[in-house]
């Protein structure tokens, strides 16, 4: 049997491990411990993206390769927490993506509330951790790259499972697990919504543990279901009523599941958010020249528009709800700072210079509020 790989990583964090890393951040035991364990899977999770390809594959199973001579533990107790930082941070670089890296750091930093630097800190210590077992578990099995490709992507459900919901929402906001929560995952949560709605949970869970040989008892089920469905769509005060439930449920699609509280005046800000930031991701890349510059303004000025009837709404927000808002805009605003200085470097830098301004003072307006 497959090990778990969580369970494997997450048995590195012994408490003499947890007190030189929180001796390092300076921080609580408890909290750095916390915080490791919600990085695990998250390092996790980013890994089993890499290796959906080939070349990303070979990428990670070499570098494990070359690190099998040197054990991250052994690291931590002759450098200390910074040389194995400092190793686990040219690694994850290496793998991931400086930028991919950094994000990530800051979602972690942002989720157990030690700022941007500690969340790198902690993810580059706890990353050599999680590839030291990775490349262990892959010289037992004697598999290769391929192999361990597959035992990650066999988990990446699991993984998912089991990043805390603050941190997960943090890292859907700022597009690093972005449609990874779909597959199995997004079944099983709507066949749980299904079966609430329809009083017969006990019911559902029997019919998906019966598995594919008993389908026809699912499409008799879908049947009733559809039958009630459209009885109570006939029925104007409960529709009403629906639809006044329906208007304050936040959409799967807004950016890091936002609560129903981002919601004013009808509409949810975080869909909002979510919308603009897209609009902003598709066009910022294409501006090249002038002409491409011209073609992308209008959509771009929409975009900050849209920003300011959010900054306008956002003062409708309770304080708790404004913060959860400020953290969607914190957690993407590298990436699309990244693509404004992109633009700014090419021919077109003086011609959007003044758009690109804009659109950063509207972000750091919309990270306050």
């Amino acid at each position: 049997m497959a090990v778990n790989l969580i369970s494997a990583a997450q048995q590195l964090l012994t408490p003499e491990v947890i007190a030189k890393i929180a001796s390092f951040l300076g921080m609580d035991q408890s909290a750095v411990q916390k915080a490791a364990l919600a990085t695990i899977p998250a390092i996790l999770a980013g890994l089993s993206d890499l290796v959906g390809t080939p070349a990303g594959a070979n990428q990670l199973s070499k570098l494990l390769s070359q690190q099998q001579s040197s054990n991250p533990i052994d690291l931590l107790h002759s450098s200390g927490a910074p040389g194995l930082a400092q190793m686990g941070s040219s690694m994850l670089s290496g793998l991931l993506g400086g930028r991919t890296m950094d994000t990530m750091g800051q979602a972690i930093g942002n989720f157990a509330g030690m700022g941007d630097a500690g969340g790198k800190s902690l993810l580059a210590v706890v990353g050599p951790l999680v590839l030291g077992m990775l490349g262990r578990q892959q010289h037992e099995a004697g598999v290769d790259a391929n192999g361990l490709a597959s035992l990650l992507r066999s988990q990446k459900d699991q993984f998912m499972a089991a990043i805390p919901r603050g941190l997960g929402d943090q890292l859907s906001a700022s597009g690093l697990i972005d449609q990874t929560r779909s597959g199995m995952a997004t079944a099983a949560a709507a066949g749980s919504r299904i079966a609430g709605a329809s009083g017969a949970t006990a019911a559902s869970q029997a019919a998906i543990a019966a598995g594919r040989t008993q389908w026809p008892y699912w499409l008799v089920a879908l049947v009733i279901l559809g039958g009630f469905l459209f009885y109570a769509l006939q029925r104007p005060t409960e529709q009403t009523v629906a639809q006044s439930t329906t208007a304050t449920r936040p959409s799967t699609a807004t950016v890091g599941m936002a609560p129903a509280d981002l919601t004013v005046d009808g509409v949810n800000l975080a869909n909002q958010v979510n919308s603009s930031l897209g609009t902003l991701k598709a066009q910022l890349p294409t501006i090249t020249d002038e002409a491409s510059a011209q073609a992308a303004m209008p959509k771009i000025n929409d975009a900050i528009s849209q920003l300011d009837g959010i900054t306008a709404r956002a003062a409708k927000l309770s304080p708790e709800a404004r913060r959860t808002l400020a953290k969607l805009i914190v957690a993407a605003a590298p990436a699309i700072n990244e693509m404004c200085d992109k633009v700014s470097a090419t021919p077109a830098g003086t011609i959007a210079k003044p758009v690109i301004d804009n659109l950063r003072a509207k972000l750091d307006e919309l990270a306050k509020v």
